[in-house]
């Protein structure tokens, strides 16, 4: 929709997602009064949002404390000793009803079956709900470097985390929050467009400098730079999240006159942009299309992967998704050595329906997309590349800077988990030492394929798209058909792009070491831990009630 308002004119883009992604809720408001956010905290988020992120309102403006019926538990998880676990789970029932629409986040009727062993009440408060001294905010350090330093310093891949309250400084040295993003250092910015399903107006008006407020396509007097990024406009998904950004490079204007095709990268970024805005049939999207096509995009060097809602058939099924990213790695990328046995990673915040079993979707379609390496490459059978999916559990979201509502943005609901107990066997934890983010919930999303070692990366994706087939399609009438459901972007980073001819990167061990800057940093630990067997994954609408979290609270999300 586009408006004019006293900040001028802003356009802002969202998409109709399906209903087994995410939508959104708010935290406390970045700018607002103690009435004004009580007011807020009765009334729950002011924007349409996820049954998951109401909850994790509601629990944050009424918080439910542990009590045993005898004395306050005092537990600080990440300091103390870890309870015992079996209250953990959840129980399942032998319910076969399908989900209206695939993986939606419905109502808390699971919440009956799982083990009630310890009753929780607002009536007392734990003792101890300091969190542990990594989790305190930390003060900006003399050696961050400022936002001119860092864009335009060694980051050669241009991507970044965002900064994270509550971690030590250093290692957001190399993040960015939206502020710095929008910042007058980058150009004088004339108009922007925002994509997003979510999005708080008054607090992204806010996040602007005040020369700029004209309400993330970003036009500049000096040129247009593209930002795409995996958080919602909303003031808790830029706070203590673990998100990615990638952000171009300054494009300058063309010379009048110059070609339409003038302007085009080697990986086709500006076209494929083009297409993927024309998709959404917006007349007011038409006139950046037109914006685009005035500027210079040659320097960019990674490929853009998007999904649009659709059926496809043809050459046109090779446009988006999963095949879409079969084709680039196809045409892009070399073989390596025993590649084989380089596993498929996963990482990502809300999953979908998969079927029955792995070889419905995920051990199928979509592993033989992510598992293309290579024009030459032998077809592969579905049981030579193994697949890790890295998913929070249960004592990741307690133990996060955040507690339990830290959850809301993890919508996996009990509807879906109890039809796909498969699917948890490929799970492994949310570790994130190597950026200092290990308690900082992951609503990023990122796809890789890795060497047996977890060394070396043949290829790195981060994007909006989720673990579902609404997100990267899925095959219909005997595969000449794939249906996509949602809007999603993302971007690709291959190593030929960035003057690589070994097929792969080196892995960066540590985001804060000097390795060559040719390393890709990864922003979670590799290799990744796979759950144990008490380990539960993260769902969010059944009680949490035998251990509190960070901050002394329990989770019942009714």
């Amino acid at each position: 929709m586009s408006q004019a308002s006293e900040h001028g004119k802003w356009t802002v883009s969202s998409s109709e997602e399906s209903a087994d992604d995410e939508q959104v809720d708010r935290e406390e408001p970045s700018s607002s009064s103690p009435q004004q956010a009580g007011r807020e905290a009765t009334a729950g988020p002011r924007y349409s949002c996820s049954e998951a992120r109401k909850a994790a309102h509601k629990r944050k403006a009424s918080p439910l404390k542990c009590h045993d019926g005898n004395s306050p538990q005092k537990l600080a998880p990440a300091q103390k000793k870890r309870p015992p676990q079996e209250g953990l789970g959840w129980c399942l029932s032998s319910s076969d009803e399908e989900d209206s629409l695939e993986g939606q986040t419905g109502e808390a009727d699971g919440a009956a079956r799982v083990k009630r062993e310890d009753r929780c009440c607002a009536s007392k408060e734990v003792a101890s709900n300091e969190l542990p001294q990594s989790h305190k905010s930390a003060e900006p350090s003399d050696k961050v470097p400022d936002t001119w330093d860092l864009l335009n310093g060694g980051n050669s891949f241009r991507f970044f985390l965002t900064k994270v309250k509550g971690i030590k400084s250093e290692y957001n040295s190399g993040a960015l929050h939206i502020k710095d993003i929008l910042s007058p250092l980058l150009g004088t910015l004339v108009s922007s467009a925002q994509f997003n399903y979510c999005i708080d107006v008054e607090w992204l008006v806010k996040q602007y400098p005040k020369e700029f407020r004209k309400m993330m396509l970003l036009c500049y007097e000096e040129g247009l730079r593209v930002v795409i990024h995996t958080s919602n406009l909303i003031n808790e998904d830029w706070y203590q999240k673990t998100q990615g950004i990638w952000l171009s490079p300054l494009y300058r204007r063309l010379p009048p006159g110059a070609d339409g095709s003038a302007g085009e990268s080697h990986t086709n970024f500006k076209s494929d942009l083009i297409n993927y805005l024309m998709s959404y049939n917006s007349p007011t999207l038409n006139e950046w299309v037109e914006v685009i096509k005035q500027h210079d995009l040659s320097e960019t060097r990674v490929y853009l992967l998007g999904s649009s809602p659709g059926r496809y058939q043809g050459n046109e099924k090779e446009k988006w998704g999963h095949l879409r990213l079969r084709k680039l790695l196809k045409e892009h990328t070399t073989r390596v050595p025993d590649q084989d046995l380089w596993p498929v990673i996963g990482q990502f915040s809300s999953i979908g329906s998969m079927g029955a079993d792995q070889s419905k979707w995920l051990c199928s379609e979509f592993r033989d997309s992510l598992a293309a390496l290579g024009n030459n490459a032998k077809t592969l059978t579905n049981h030579e590349v193994p697949i890790h999916l890295v998913y929070p559990t249960v004592d990741n979201v307690r133990q996060s800077l955040e507690g339990y509502p830290a959850g809301g943005s993890l919508p996996y609901s009990i509807q879906t988990a109890q039809k796909q107990l498969w699917l948890h066997t490929y799970f492994h934890k949310w570790s994130a030492e190597t950026s200092g983010r290990s308690h900082a919930m992951p609503h990023i999303k990122t796809y890789m394929r890795v060497s047996s070692d977890f060394q070396r990366i043949a290829w790195f994706l981060v994007t909006s798209a989720n673990l579902s087939k609404a997100a990267w399609g899925a095959f219909e009438k005997n595969g000449t058909q794939l249906m996509i459901r949602s809007y999603e972007l993302g971007v690709l980073f291959l190593p030929s792009e960035f003057g690589l001819d070994t097929g792969y990167f080196q892995l960066k061990e540590n985001l804060l070491s000097d390795e060559p800057v040719s390393s890709f940093p990864v922003p979670y630990d590799l290799p990744p831990e796979k759950y144990g067997s008490k380990d539960r994954p993260w769902i969010w609408n059944i009680p949490y009630t035998r251990a509190p979290d960070t901050h002394g609270n329990m989770w019942v999300p009714k």
